[in-house]
């Protein structure tokens, strides 16, 4: 087959099958952080009744804000043990599949959310949102690796950072969503809660009719006629010489290093030629979920009231800040192979401490120093472009990269 028919084949093949992983993957992180924000004081609300109705005592607001904490928490939590069961479930059922499977998580979190109101439950919102993080702590780890292993090399730089580009999207439709004029109203609010059911299903429907992980086929299942076929359905044509002497090469690697069950975590870093690479992994990751990019979207409306934006206008405003994010980690994709990782990922974080210095003397002198307030709405939108344009799309693939 031609080489003009694996070029036309390969990019429509690719595009679909990025999304529909994608759909159920990333995006569902990005917008299971969206919609937590709008029903904030409904929440608070529905436990101080709950609490109410049950003991007969009010809480006062420490308690109330203690135990919303605890709910807010639990997304976290849920994604320290999808992080830590994502390995196993890509080796097990395979890296397609252990999507599909990351589904039950999802669907089992939106049935609590949808009857809690029937037992008079706010626990059953907390571990709603446990398993959404389970959720997205799995397509999180494997997403990434689905994509690397089905994507031929010259079109990885292009795929990989995808995963930002659909979290980003992910919070810009959560907080569309969350508009007081679609499901950000008190009546609303489980229904909100629920809504990323919708992208799971999606993924379930479209997902299935796409291929396996090729490397997954013939390196954890010996499978090569069915790795080859999976080539052929990607490429659009045979797989090949250069392709399977890559897989085999790897596949001896992996033999070398214990075959292909997923090495425990004091595995890792007992072995000295790993221990550099999973530090790496670890600082940067950590570096991105302590930079507090969450709290500039938290901090977005009192910054914008102070600016002088009606309350009514507010949320609309606010959804440019996930846009920001959306249009960066698109150039980040872009740019990643032309300026490279380092420079990326380094440029991002000194920007964003630049602009963090500044919004924290502009927050200083807003009452003293007129036009405070729109220097502080400036950095907001700056601070999560630098964002986007390094952090975000740059470490969600070194794992990937470092260990592929």
């Amino acid at each position: 087959m031609s080489d003009d028919t694996e070029e036309k084949g390969q990019p429509r093949t690719l595009i679909l099958m990025v999304f529909s992983a994608a759909i159920g993957g990333t995006l569902q992180y990005g917008y299971n952080i969206a919609i937590i924000n709008t029903p904030t004081v409904y929440i608070q609300s529905f436990i101080n009744e709950t609490c109410l109705e049950r003991w007969g005592v009010a809480l006062t607001v420490y308690q109330v804000t203690f135990i919303w904490t605890l709910v807010v928490s639990a997304f976290s939590l849920g994604g320290l043990v999808g992080a830590l069961i994502a390995g196993p479930m890509a080796v097990f059922f395979g890296r397609k599949q252990a999507l599909l499977v990351n589904s039950v998580f999802l669907m089992a979190s939106t049935m609590l959310v949808l009857t809690y109101q029937a037992v008079r439950s706010f626990e059953m919102i907390f571990l709603a949102r446990f398993l959404v993080g389970v959720n997205s702590g799995v397509s999180m780890n494997v997403q990434p690796m689905y994509f690397r292993e089905s994507t031929l090399k010259r079109l990885r730089g292009i795929v990989a950072p995808s995963s930002a580009v659909f979290t980003a999207l992910g919070i810009v439709l959560g907080q569309v969503v969350g508009l007081t004029d679609v499901l950000g109203t008190e009546p609303h609010w489980p229904y909100l809660l629920a809504s990323n059911a919708v992208p799971s299903l999606v993924q379930l429907l479209v997902l299935p009719w796409f291929l396996k992980s090729p490397r997954y086929l013939f390196i954890d299942r010996g499978d090569q006629e069915a790795c080859a076929q999976a080539l052929q359905q990607l490429r659009g044509c045979a797989m090949s010489g250069a392709e399977m002497e890559e897989i085999l090469q790897e596949q001896e690697q992996v033999a070398v290093g214990g075959g292909a069950r997923a090495r425990r975590s004091w595995e890792l870093f007992s072995d000295c030629g790993l221990r550099w690479q999973l530090l790496s992994i670890v600082v940067t990751s950590s570096a991105m979920q302590l930079c507090g990019n969450d709290s500039v979207y938290f901090y977005a409306s009192y910054v914008l009231q102070e600016a002088g934006i009606l309350a009514g206008q507010i949320q609309y405003v606010t959804i440019g800040t996930g846009t920001c994010e959306l249009l960066s980690s698109l150039t980040c994709s872009l740019l990643i192979e032309h300026l490279g990782q380092h420079l990326l990922l380094m440029g991002g974080y000194v920007f964003m401490a630049g602009w963090a210095l500044i919004f924290t003397a502009a927050l200083s002198l807003q009452g003293a120093v007129p036009g405070m307030s729109y220097l502080s709405m400036g950095c907001i939108f700056t601070y999560i472009l630098s964002f986007g344009m390094g952090p975000a799309g740059v470490t969600v693939i070194l794992p990937t990269e470092v260990f592929g």
